[in-house]
């Protein structure tokens, strides 16, 4: 009897900690995508990484109102975040958990004026992103996950939480519904869109592919171009908790934390499949 009440209250404490998680990782989407609007309708300077991809300001003061959010609140857990790490700065060890963060996914997006960018934040435990959130603030489509379900979350014009509803992915029948990406599309992806029979194509920017698929609106989402671990956690722990899946090429789920890899760099992703039903 003492056994099983031991492990009621700690599953109830884990569940008590998710909640809290994913409830900082929404304030904190919130509070960036803000100012991410605010840059967007100011206008800014656009520069260059050493990857020769564009960053904003917008880029930088979205990561900063995230970190300083995460590493008040969770001084112990390691974060990853898209423009430290353009910079060199890492974590040395991540550990059996850490952030990983994209402050503005779809950068391209936002410069050519589309609404489809999104503020990313997710936790990795153990190599699979449990909790997440994907906010897009020109459409306030809200995207909000943990180890019990996901949902979307609608907002009032004061960004407070009026309703959250429950996402499910569906069982695809044809025609499918595959989503690509808007600004990185390849021949490979060409290829498999066309062995994919009747299929019916979205194009869509950043991490609202994965949601599509999480909410029942698409059912395949392949990327055979270049991602990075902080372009994808957050929109596959939203589509995980849905029910759908994400996997390589040879059928084994993506995991996370890559370090030390010998063919790419770290935190790369290998190409994959993200799936909604069967």
């Amino acid at each position: 009897m003492s056994a099983t009440l031991n492990k009621s209250s700690t599953t109830t404490a884990a569940a008590s900690d998710d909640t809290a998680m994913q409830l900082l990782f929404e304030r904190l989407a919130l509070a960036a995508g803000r100012k991410v609007m605010e840059v967007f309708h100011a206008g800014c300077e656009i520069g260059s990484k050493q990857d020769a991809s564009p960053v904003t300001e917008a880029d930088r003061a979205s990561e900063l109102i995230i970190l300083e959010g995460l590493r008040s609140a969770c001084p112990s857990i390691p974060c990853v975040a898209e423009e430290e790490a353009s910079a060199g700065i890492v974590p040395a060890a991540l550990g059996d958990a850490f952030f990983l963060v994209d402050p503005l996914d779809g950068t391209k997006e936002f410069i050519n004026r589309s609404g489809d960018f999104t503020v990313n934040i997710a936790l990795v435990r153990n190599g699979v992103p449990e909790i997440g959130v994907v906010y897009a603030p020109m459409s306030r489509r809200f995207f909000s996950a943990s180890p019990v379900g996901a949902q979307i979350i609608e907002l009032d014009p004061a960004d407070a939480v009026t309703e959250r509803k429950d996402i499910s992915v569906r069982t695809g029948s044809p025609p499918l519904t595959i989503v690509a990406s808007r600004s990185h599309r390849t021949p490979e992806t060409d290829r498999f869109i066309q062995s994919v029979e009747a299929a019916e194509i979205v194009s869509v920017g950043s991490s609202l592919k994965f949601c599509l698929l999480a909410c029942g609106e698409a059912d395949l989402y392949p990327r055979f171009g270049r991602t990075m671990e902080w372009d994808t956690a957050a929109g596959d722990a939203v589509l995980r908790a849905a029910g759908g899946s994400t996997v390589t090429l040879d059928g084994a789920p993506l995991r996370y934390g890559k370090r030390n890899q010998a063919d790419d760099s770290d935190f790369a992703n290998p190409h994959f499949i993200a799936k909604g039903g069967e």
